[in-house]
């Protein structure tokens, strides 16, 4: 789905061959979502029977850098041995600055992105207030100074959770500044190694709000499979993250990227 940060978060559905349909308009009605039984690699077109990665075929799966361990892993970057399967991407994409952020999902979070990347990577992640806390030279730096966050605190959205409820505020400038001197001296040990403008924490940047376009949270969260069920219906309830929420259950729209799906409401 695409997403823009307007109050309440817009939503469209993101097809290859149309213009996005927007689906806020739909919350409050009945849609009905049905796979056709086909998956086209959204890389190189080839038919699958499995999607990889999210909407890859397998030799795509292995093939590009965009799908290989380091993407979820970025601490396990292998650029600097001479191993990348795609150089000039990872250039492109992991060269670069990214920034470590605390995000208030399912409970307080720490994760990476780039910052073009924001705020839609926590619109995606359903996150209810996010805070940047640093920002790093880059992709694999700013997996080092994930690590180290995640001796302290989760790195994953419980998104079962995240769906229930509208979720708790958080005093999110506090934690931060609670969570450093616990981190300092691995930060400081960075920054010794690569550079101080290399880890740079982020002091001057208030946490981010964000309000999801929900009429009713589910008392109990109820996953729906296409691929077990092709054909899904209902009232749809809200969007939050990369879920639709209806009254019958809720589908993570993003695991079926490449998918062919016919949407009617």
């Amino acid at each position: 789905m695409t997403v823009t940060h307007t109050d309440p978060v817009g939503y469209g559905l993101n097809f290859v061959d149309q213009d996005d349909f927007p689906l806020n308009p739909y919350i409050g009605q009945r849609l009905t979502l049905k796979w056709h039984g086909e998956i086209k690699c959204q890389h190189c077109g080839r038919a699958s029977k499995k999607s990889f990665s999210q909407g890859y075929c397998y030799p795509c799966s292995q093939r590009l850098a965009q799908c290989d361990l380091c993407v979820m892993s970025p601490e396990r970057c292998h650029y600097d041995k001479g191993t990348c399967r795609e150089p000039a991407w990872g250039e492109e994409f992991c060269m670069q600055s990214h920034i470590v952020y605390l995000a208030n999902s399912s409970g307080i979070k720490v994760g990476i992105t780039r910052p073009s990347q924001l705020p839609t990577r926590w619109l995606d992640q359903g996150a209810v207030q996010a805070l940047p806390i640093m920002r790093v030279a880059s992709r694999q730096l700013s997996g080092f100074v994930e690590v180290i966050y995640k001796a302290h605190l989760s790195d994953k959205t419980h998104w079962q959770r995240m769906l229930k409820s509208s979720g708790e505020p958080l005093d999110l400038v506090a934690l931060r500044d609670d969570l450093y001197p616990l981190v300092q001296t691995e930060i400081e040990a960075l920054q010794a190694i690569h550079g101080l403008n290399a880890v740079m924490p982020i002091l001057d940047v208030e946490p981010l709000a964000i309000n999801y376009p929900v009429q009713q949270y589910p008392e109990k969260v109820k996953s729906m499979n296409l691929e077990k069920t092709p054909e899904v219906s209902g009232v749809l309830q809200g969007i939050k993250g990369q879920y639709l929420i209806f009254d019958t259950g809720v589908i993570n729209l993003r695991k079926y990227t490449a998918y062919d799906i016919e949407v009617s409401a």
